[in-house]
């Protein structure tokens, strides 16, 4: 390591991209690596993280229901932040293992997986089928810039008039902040941030060009979940009061949905990560055009979605519970492939909105197909 001379300031070296040739091995080679029982689904011990968060979640909100209204003004407000921060942690845990019932993580029973996946997801306002399909269509064509359906970065040529007047610390600021708190409903209702389509798409429209034909019924079911939850919300509000209402799950919901965007713009944003056109992507390197990051102790919160997500593409129908002992296994193999970065991720998520604005290639011809983050406008 070079030692900076004295009274200047060292520069940080730059990020060692992940390799983006056709990788020496294959993902038979990588599932062998993987002790066989990583792949086995448990009902009871699938069901124990359900129990557990859910659990959690009504003993917090039993405390601050019970116990907040009687503080002295003004530790009300104090406690109600503290509510909402950790509650929310809490069903972000909940929303991960929905997620997993959409990838077939959760048994080995396809209606089982689908029945829990769509309470769950609907008391979160998540259209749980419209959101399975999509995301499955994007474990399927991860890294692609024309395919991929979700966080597809623009190219320098598609930026918008005023992304140079955003290239700032008060731009980006305004950016994430928009980002995290508007992000998901917009992209639910709008594609935002999504694959383009010729025409508008919407994840609770039966007809969107996202879906085929036989998916279209069950986005009616995930519609139908939704609007149960939302008539709840109602009867909640004229019983207890709009404030109330927010506070017990509005606020918690929010810090679902600003995690739900922080950690997916996470794990495919990233100065050393590529992006390939279909001159160039294949499914496994796209695969790996992902990147672990470390979160502390909400690592455990989140059921490793977190620390564990290179193998979740690899092997997506893996429960959580097993993805540890998984990613240990294929690291030796992946080598250079493999992407983590233990960057809080507060920083993180800044540094990427700094660093990682349009991609391009390097104007290689042997590489033209390979695009790389830039943020020089």
């Amino acid at each position: 390591m070079s030692v900076p001379t004295e009274g200047k300031k060292s520069k940080p070296e730059p990020h060692q991209r992940v390799p983006h040739s056709k990788p020496p091995f294959t993902v038979g080679t990588l599932k062998k690596a993987i002790p066989p029982h990583c792949f086995k689904r448990s009902i009871p011990r699938s069901f124990s993280y359900v129990f557990l968060d859910l659990a959690i979640a009504s003993f917090f909100y039993y405390i601050a229901t019970n116990y907040i209204p009687a503080l002295p003004h003004p530790l009300p407000y104090l406690a109600w932040t503290l509510y909402t921060i950790v509650q929310g942690c809490v069903l972000t845990g909940v929303w991960v293992i929905a997620h997993e019932c959409g990838h077939h993580a959760f048994s080995d029973h396809q209606w089982l997986d689908d029945t829990v996946g769509l309470v769950l997801h609907s008391a979160l306002l998540v259209p749980y089928f419209s959101w399975k399909y999509s995301h499955r269509r994007h474990h399927s064509n991860t890294g692609s810039l024309e395919r991929d359906e979700v966080f597809v970065p623009k190219q320098k040529t598609g930026l918008s008039p005023w992304a140079k007047y955003l290239n700032n610390p008060p731009g980006r600021i305004l950016m994430l902040t928009v980002q995290f708190t508007l992000g998901w409903p917009l992209y639910l209702l709008f594609n935002v941030s999504g694959r383009p389509y010729n025409r508008f798409a919407c994840h609770f429209d039966p007809n969107s060009p996202i879906y085929s034909d036989r998916e279209r019924a069950q986005i009616l079911i995930s519609d139908a979940g939704v609007l149960a939850i939302v008539y709840g919300l109602y009867r909640l509000v004229l019983a207890k009061g709009l404030s109330w209402a927010f506070c017990v799950y509005g606020g918690p919901l929010l810090v679902v949905n600003g995690f739900l965007v922080l950690i997916t713009y996470l794990q495919h944003t990233h100065p050393a990560l590529p992006h390939y056109d279909s001159s160039e992507w294949d499914w496994l390197r796209g695969a790996l055009a992902t990147v672990d990051r470390d979160y502390g102790i909400l690592n455990k919160v989140f059921h490793n979605i977190t620390d564990t997500h290179v193998a979740h593409h690899l092997f997506s129908t893996m429960p959580h519970y097993h993805a540890m002992e998984a990613t240990k296994a294929i690291k030796p193999i992946l080598g250079d492939y493999y992407q983590f970065d233990g960057t809080p991720f507060y920083k993180a998520a800044w540094r990427e909105a700094k660093e990682c604005i349009y991609v391009e290639a390097d104007g290689n011809e042997k590489d033209k197909g390979v695009f790389w983050y830039n943020n020089k406008i």
